[in-house]
């Protein structure tokens, strides 16, 4: 596990010279320099928090960009960044708590209500959307004059322009007025971080040089290996939390040591899949779905509130960190000199990634919402409108944090290129991200408004979720009754399930987990 390189202002540069001393601490002069800047992006954000035409997310960013010029200005143009790091730093230290709070805090009714949806979405429309870019990037960038990619990182490109960042759409959605709409997007979003880190993982381990028919196959198999056994390690990591804190009741004596244990469970499940080379974004995220659903509920009530609101703060820290430093990236003049292609080049380059992007993203949210509103109309009564699959594909176009991880861990080695080809991806990836956000992110208001006005917005969708009006029982067979009334209550119980397949699922796993599980586990009372 490598260490972060935090290196940063020039010996000669102005701002050591703040520092005395023999060792002038520069270390710590760009910390503090970066904590500061936080603690700013805190303020700002809080002083434009009704202002709905830009998020966190736009602020970080720009206020990074502010701050990277500053400190280039200062450094006499030799340096933008404060802190560079290399990409571990990303992936052990700042999406984990990111993917965590996301399973903490989804909508588990609402999530699994519109599973079906949001798994076509979050999954395959990742395979999609990776596809389209991997090809069309293969394709497209020797037409605009850029070359020197390997096959591998084609597949890598399709893969980190397929991860999305829906924060901006959830910031201007509201919940109450647009369940479905909300539960989609949301749902989506946290999926697809987890579908595209497993995904990548995928890629890392494929031998390029023996390509074939069979290559999609064994990247589809090892996907689904990491999947499987990445998700079942993050629910008994979930599980023996919950035990854990069930039994033992720690808050009797200290409400820190429960609190304590449920954060160190969740990062220790997460290092364990790294030590499997499983995929630990996947296990920490449904670690942290099975800690809300049960753990949560075991332990005290200041508890309760304490580990909601630190998992967020922790969430919403790292992913300002991250945004903060793409801000200041985009004025790296190290990758920026190593960049060899023209501007003609380069703008055909990042103009061919968005386009990729559009078509990829609109490949897959029509069909596969139409294929949804198929498969579940008989179920829910309920159907994804063409005015919110536009907002589904609107809300994906937006790249973040995931795409920023992913782009270092292919193209750098400890936050460093020497490779020109791999600078361009770089620069390209980081100027993509800033388009994205800032652009995309602007019109979202205006374009939610549009297609849904305040007036209109449905309000008819319930939360809850509708138990069918026969008593179904687990076990599907009694073996008290006689052979022709189980024959009965098995194809009941079959033909709700074709019919009503997410809802009748969701109803036998509440009866089995009322039964069975909550009694060990705790959970809800």
């Amino acid at each position: 596990m490598g260490r972060a390189a935090l290196t940063l202002f020039p010996p000669s540069s102005p701002i050591n010279n703040i520092v005395s001393g023999p060792e002038k601490h520069i270390q710590v002069v760009s910390i503090s320099y970066f904590v500061a800047i936080l603690c700013i992006c805190i303020i700002v954000g809080h002083l434009l928090e009704k202002n709905r035409w830009v998020n966190e997310s736009i602020i970080a960013i720009l206020i990074g960009f502010i701050s990277g010029t500053l400190i280039l200005l200062m450094n006499k143009g030799t340096s933008s960044l404060i802190l560079r790091f290399n990409e571990e730093l990303f992936f052990i230290y700042l999406l984990p708590p990111i993917i965590f709070n996301a399973g903490f805090q989804v909508k588990k009714k609402q999530f699994f209500h519109n599973f079906l949806p949001i798994m076509f979405f979050g999954v395959v429309g990742v395979f999609i959307s990776a596809a389209i870019i991997s090809a069309g990037s293969w394709w497209l960038f020797p037409k605009v004059g850029f070359t020197g990619l390997e096959p591998q990182d084609y597949f890598a490109l399709g893969v980190i322009f397929s991860s999305t960042d829906t924060v901006c759409t959830l910031q201007v959605l509201h919940q109450d007025e647009t369940p479905l709409l909300y539960s989609l997007v949301f749902g989506e979003g946290v999926v697809n971080d987890a579908t595209s880190v497993v995904l990548f993982n995928a890629i890392q381990k494929l031998d390029v040089s023996h390509l074939n028919g069979w290559t999609a196959a064994h990247i589809l198999l090892d996907f689904l290996y990491l999947f499987s056994t990445s998700t079942v390690l993050g629910v008994v990591a979930g599980l023996l939390t919950a035990f854990a804190t069930k039994t033992l009741y720690f808050g009797r004596h200290s409400t820190e040591r429960e609190i304590a244990l449920m954060v160190l469970m969740a990062y220790l499940s997460y290092m364990l899949a790294e030590l499997l080379n499983l995929s630990g974004i996947l296990t920490v995220f449904f670690c942290g779905i099975v800690m809300s659903h049960y753990s949560w509920h075991n332990v005290s009530e200041s508890s309760r509130i304490a580990t909601r609101h630190a998992f967020a703060s922790l969430s919403f820290i790292a992913e300002t960190f991250i945004f903060i430093y793409v801000g200041m990236d985009a004025l790296d003049i190290e990758k920026w000199k190593m960049t060899k292609p023209s501007f003609k080049t380069s703008f055909g380059i990042y103009c061919t990634i968005l386009l990729l992007v559009l078509v990829g993203r609109a490949a897959f949210v029509f069909p596969l919402s139409a294929l949804s509103n198929c498969m579940s109309v008989n179920a829910e009564g309920q159907s994804i409108t063409f005015k919110h699959q536009i907002i589904i594909w609107w809300a994906g176009l937006m790249r973040g944090a995931v795409s920023i991880a992913l782009a270092f861990h292919q193209f750098t080695s400890s936050g460093v290129t020497w490779s020109v080809v791999h600078a361009t991806m770089i620069t390209s990836t980081v100027i993509v991200v800033l388009f994205s956000t800032l652009v995309f992110g602007f019109f979202t208001k205006p374009l939610i408004n549009c297609l849904l006005p305040h007036q209109a917005r449905d309000n008819r969708h319930k939360s809850g979720l509708s138990s069918p009006k026969e008593d179904l029982a687990l076990p599907l067979l009694n073996f008290e009754e006689s052979a022709t009334a189980n024959i009965d209550r098995a194809k009941t119980s079959i033909s709700l399930l074709l019919e009503r397949p997410v809802r009748t699922i969701h109803f036998y796993w509440r009866k089995f987990d009322d039964s069975y599980m909550r009694p060990i586990f705790g959970g809800p009372r």
